[in-house]
């Protein structure tokens, strides 16, 4: 089943990538793994899945030992992150999609420096007016990739960002095209930004990683 589905996601990245004139390989697929167990991890990476995204950071300290060996696998932590559990993250992860302001960024680095490690970074960027939503206001944002780029062990390479729920994909293609604006703005190269329902909108407007979990996974577990 897993891959059948994987196929039949392939088979549209390449179509939306096809339509914007642009290579399959400029888009990552991140595999959203949240509420799923190990073996889901394994299952995937047999079939050539490599990035994989979580949301909670405790659920993923418990399957870490499982997967972290696994080769050429990268995780990205694509869920909010609270300061206090910025040194956790930043011992399990590769990429942390989700910084949002300068005291997070400030804790994250501070754990990257002693642990001697140099860490892939995105900003998740808030452009709705959900009050669920995180992220950094567009404004915040100079300021924010101006420190950033100062510090040594992270490595800022994009923005993220969680548009509204809808389940029409043009509703939310002008929160893809206004990320495209900001990151283009600011020389940021990847955007993390689509998921199961409309990542061929987002391929469209310029995503170079894309979260699909309920598209290849099906409906999550109540429990791992």
């Amino acid at each position: 089943m897993l891959r059948e589905r994987l196929e039949h996601i392939e088979e549209r990245i390449h179509a939306a990538a096809a339509r914007s004139g642009r290579s399959r390989e400029t888009i990552t697929l991140v595999a959203v793994t949240k509420k799923f167990s190990a073996d889901v991890i394994y299952e995937a990476h047999t079939l050539g899945v490599r990035t994989f995204g979580e949301n909670y950071i405790q659920e993923f300290e418990a399957k870490h030992p499982r997967v972290a060996a696994l080769p050429g696998a990268e995780f990205h932590l694509i869920g909010h992150l609270q300061s206090n559990k910025a040194r956790l993250a930043t011992g399990l992860f590769h990429t942390i999609e989700t910084i949002d302001s300068l005291k997070l960024a400030r804790r994250v680095d501070e754990a990257a420096r002693a642990l001697n490690k140099t860490l892939e970074i995105m900003i998740e960027v808030k452009l709705s007016e959900e009050e669920s939503k995180t992220g950094a206001l567009p404004e915040e944002l100079p300021d924010l990739i101006s420190a950033l780029r100062r510090w040594a062990s992270l490595r800022l390479t994009g923005l993220m960002t969680m548009p509204p729920w809808n389940e029409d994909p043009e509703q939310t293609r002008p929160y893809f095209r206004r990320l495209a604006t900001l990151a283009h703005a600011h020389g940021l190269a990847k955007l993390s930004m689509g998921m199961s329902h409309d990542f061929e909108a987002a391929i469209e407007e310029g995503a170079t990683h894309i979260r699909i979990g309920r598209g290849l996974f099906g409906p999550r577990p109540k429990a791992i």
